[in-house]
């Protein structure tokens, strides 16, 4: 039931914002289409937990700001790597174990790598992640596993190891 309610809110908030249209009438057929379109993707039994993850708001409410962080700390050193006229690149490939245990945890983890400048996730296979980075620091700031840590923490479970 409240994956029902929270998809039909989404679902009429994105009608409201792209319909533009605040009039009685049109608000309540609005509600009833947003409420028969969640009720046939029920039926179609193609709703579930991943297709609106409610529940990974409020840790993705710390994670994004982190993530944007390492966003911005990796890019100033990939400019610093371009500017330097050496050019000093050492480029890695390394594969590491995802500590995630949902799908939308190891892509959230695998994306999080994609999106730090400098590393790239090249593959993922059955418990591993192939990434490349540009530098052999990069790679060892990934083995070190914080973001994977962080990405458990987002994926609202706790590394015990």
């Amino acid at each position: 039931m409240p994956l029902f309610l929270s998809s039909s809110s989404v679902l009429f908030i994105f009608w409201l914002i792209l319909s533009g249209h605040y009039t009685p009438f049109l608000l309540v057929i609005g509600i009833i289409s947003c409420v028969f379109i969640v009720i046939l993707v029920v039926k179609m039994e193609i709703l579930d937990d991943e297709a609106l993850p409610i529940k990974f708001l409020f840790s993705a409410i710390k994670y994004w700001p982190w993530l944007f962080g390492q966003i911005i700390q990796s890019a100033l050193n990939v400019a610093k790597i371009i500017i330097n006229p050496n050019l000093p690149i050492t480029p890695t490939m390394i594969k590491i174990k995802p500590l995630q245990e949902t799908d939308v945890g190891v892509v959230t983890f695998a994306n999080s790598i994609t999106l730090t400048p400098g590393t790239i996730s090249v593959e993922i296979d059955n418990d591993n992640i192939l990434v490349h980075a540009i530098t052999r620091d990069n790679a060892f700031d990934l083995e070190q596993g914080v973001m994977n840590e962080k990405c458990k923490r987002f994926e609202g479970k706790k590394n015990n190891v």
